[in-house]
């Protein structure tokens, strides 16, 4: 008798060497949280902890086999997509993920860690608006990333208009909207959660010492594999946010650059973390 498999949950990311963001990061925090990751490289990046330096774009038709392949084989509880690379990418995987349109997406375009697209980089996030956010469960984006997209629909405005545009957002037909980073206290971390009935929760966090790279990267692969477990949206943010929390209060100092969260914290001998 074939034993029960983990969920499967498919990320379509760069490879990073470092493993602080990308592929290497989302298999980790899939595996943390009992799920069997999937990769479907979309670039391959050049860098250490400290940045990234160049990073190559996999042709779409790359990206495209890459997951069709696996698609056709094992059943997919899961997507998350991440560091998109290119507009030709963000159309191939939008229409992979149209076939399957009862399986979770999270959604997560946004990397620091990423060098910038340049002249490039607003007809991407226009694609990215058009093409994948109708399609997702969860737009995960800090506070500065949303002010960013937002630029792509509406004139500036000196008004507090971060509810309003994770409200567009849900308009366009994401389901929910998860900003990190809101302006809140100094030592505070704020998160707000979305949907259609408006925020549905706030959670604020202590803000901890030190730079950090792949924060945001886990979080959004660890909600990916809460969803792939059969939890709600509101409960897999909630559990996610917990355990990001945990994995940076773990984080080491690998190289000479930022600090990189541990996803495997909970596996270690308490004796030698002490």
């Amino acid at each position: 008798m074939q034993n029960q498999t983990s969920p499967l949950v498919m990320s379509f990311n760069v490879a990073d060497p470092v493993g602080a963001t990308g592929i290497q990061a989302d298999l980790a925090s899939f595996a943390a949280m009992g799920c069997h990751g999937l990769s479907v490289v979309t670039a391959i990046a050049v860098g250490d902890t400290a940045r990234v330096e160049d990073a190559q774009t996999i042709e779409a038709d790359w990206v495209s086999d890459q997951a069709r392949v696996m698609l056709e084989d094992m059943p997919v509880s899961a997507f998350k997509v991440g560091y998109l690379g290119g507009i030709e990418n963000v159309s191939v995987i939008a229409e992979i993920v149209s076939d399957y349109p009862d399986i979770a997406l999270v959604l997560d375009p946004f990397s620091s860690r990423m060098p910038d697209l340049g002249s490039d980089g607003e007809d991407l996030l226009v694609a990215v608006r058009e093409l994948l956010v109708p399609q997702t469960t969860l737009l995960l984006l800090s506070a500065v990333e949303l002010s960013r997209l937002a630029e792509t629909w509406r004139e500036p405005s000196s008004r507090d208009m971060l509810a309003d545009d994770a409200m567009h957002l849900v308009d366009l037909g994401c389901e929910y909207v998860f900003v990190t980073n809101a302006p809140d206290e100094v030592q505070k971390v704020a998160n707000s959660l979305f949907n259609e009935s408006g925020r549905v929760r706030h959670d604020s966090w202590a803000r901890q010492p030190g730079a950090f790279s792949g924060a945001g990267s886990t979080l959004s692969a660890t909600i990916a594999a809460m969803l792939a477990n059969g939890l709600d949206v509101p409960e897999a943010v909630l559990e996610a946010q917990e355990f990001i929390v945990a994995a940076l209060a773990h984080a080491g100092r690998m190289g000479m650059g930022k600090l990189i969260p541990d996803r495997l914290f909970w596996a270690r001998d308490t004796d030698e973390m002490a």
